[in-house]
């Protein structure tokens, strides 16, 4: 009888989506070993690329929107690689833009897998749902050649998975505040302590404006490696036009230049890119001064005070712990003086819901709560207790559908809608808000 080698049947993406969830199992696990252990067993994927590593509490998925726009604009073939995401699993890895194919994901799943199989036969642990995204996203961007690969962390710096690699030509620092106290520490120096550990040896440095406990602990880091902190100072911004749809900013040689991303603290996010390309630079990847503008300009960014409808008025916001909801109230204080303020509120358990609600309740005459799914989902109703002692008009709702619909019914043409608390009920919100607009806006066309 003939040999045949029998071909293994590769994974359909509803079957990599169920692998994926069926990993969630092994949590969180802060330290490198176990993806120092899996890339050595793809063949060390992130040896072969190039990165600018971004870390930080707020600011990091804006920064790294405009800066991969930027480079994508000047010609470069650039992945990156984000988490949380809005809509789909798939956008977490993309180059240029586009997500990665549900054929390049299943195939590549099915490597990583295989290799993750081996290690625990080897009697180690198995890599978390992170790790084994985090070498995906490395082969993926190596079988594609990329020029650079704008990195996010996933939590921290010096322990999380992104931070095997070796290879980075800017080490870029956004705003740092409070927020995953359990594990990066109490205090904003300690958790500045683990943003700082993406500074690598001969790296260049950009950082935004930190309050100073937090800059002591950045410049500390580069003085021991004999690094220079470059800070990108928002304060030297000038001419600052913002409506509803743009803003305008002039800051050093850039004049007048135009971002599509509303909210004041979006002109700081850029700002930081900004200094990130002129860092890219001086490591020998020039950017024309025309793609600075074009990528400023054409970078999106969605869920981060996006304006989805006009009538009434209506914003998705990513804000979920302290500085989030302090820049989300200035952007209210900013551009929504003598409106009615109504709130829909979806937050994760692990978050800090007393200080969010505190920071932002002023300003809201109406606020619907909704339900956030999963094991660090928070019900409606506890969401809605928690907030009654704070305002005393409150309604626990069981969907964002339903929260949706009761907003559009409340609201008046003095009425201001926005929806924030937690990133993961967002992309459905996002849909729910848009079709419904679509719709009436079809029906009204008729």
């Amino acid at each position: 009888m003939e040999n045949r080698k029998i071909q293994k049947k590769e994974m359909t993406y509803d079957e990599v989506m169920e692998y994926i969830d069926s990993l969630q199992s092994y949590g969180i696990v802060p330290g490198l070993t176990n993806i120092i252990n899996l890339c050595e067993k793809l063949g060390n994927p992130q040896n072969k690329l190039q990165f600018v590593h971004i870390a930080g509490t707020n600011g990091k998925g804006s920064t790294l929107a405009f800066v991969s726009t930027i480079l994508k604009e000047a010609g470069y073939r650039v992945g990156r690689y984000i988490s949380p995401t809005i809509f789909e699993y798939r956008e977490r890895i993309q180059i240029n833009g586009r997500m990665i194919t549900k054929k390049d994901l299943c195939r590549l799943t099915d490597t990583v897998k295989e290799a993750c199989e081996q290690l625990v036969k080897e009697g180690k642990p198995h890599p978390t749902p992170f790790e084994v995204e985090t070498a995906l996203c490395f082969l993926y961007f190596k079988e594609k050649e990329c020029d650079l690969v704008v990195l996010e962390t996933g939590l921290g710096g010096d322990e999380d998975a992104t931070n095997l690699i070796q290879n980075t030509l800017v080490a870029v620092l956004a705003s740092v505040s409070m927020d995953h106290m359990a594990i990066l520490g109490k205090s904003l120096a300690e958790i500045a302590g683990h943003k700082a550990g993406i500074i690598k040896p001969g790296c260049r440095v950009v950082s935004a404006l930190q309050q100073e406990e937090v800059k002591e602990v950045f410049e500390e880091r580069c003085k021991k490696l004999q690094l220079t902190l470059t800070i990108a100072d928002s304060n030297k911004v000038t001419k600052v036009k913002s409506t509803l749809e743009r803003q305008r900013f002039s800051y050093e040689e850039y004049k007048d230049a135009e971002i599509s991303l509303i909210g004041r603290y979006q002109v700081a996010n850029a700002v930081l890119a900004i200094e990130t390309i002129k860092a890219l630079g001086q490591c020998g990847y020039p950017v024309p001064e025309k793609a600075v503008y074009a990528g400023l300009k054409n970078t999106k960014w969605r869920g981060r005070f996006e304006l989805l409808c006009k009538k009434p008025l209506f914003f998705a916001d990513g804000a979920h712990n302290r500085d989030g909801a302090a820049k989300l109230a200035e952007s209210i204080e900013f551009y929504f003086t003598n409106k009615k303020i109504l709130y829909i509120m979806g937050m994760l358990r692990d978050k800090e819901q007393e200080e969010v609600i505190r920071q932002t309740v002023s300003y809201a005459n109406q606020i619907l709560t909704i339900p956030t799914k999963g094991a660090r989902g928070t019900s409606s109703y506890e969401l809605a207790c928690e907030v009654s002692r704070y305002h005393d008009n409150v309604t626990a709702l069981d969907s964002v559908q339903e929260a949706v619909e009761l907003g559009f019914l409340l609201a008046d043409k003095d009425t201001v809608i926005i929806a924030f608390g937690s990133l993961s009920y967002l992309g459905e919100l996002i849909t729910v808000v848009e079709n419904r607009d679509k719709i009436r806006s079809d029906s009204h066309g008729q």
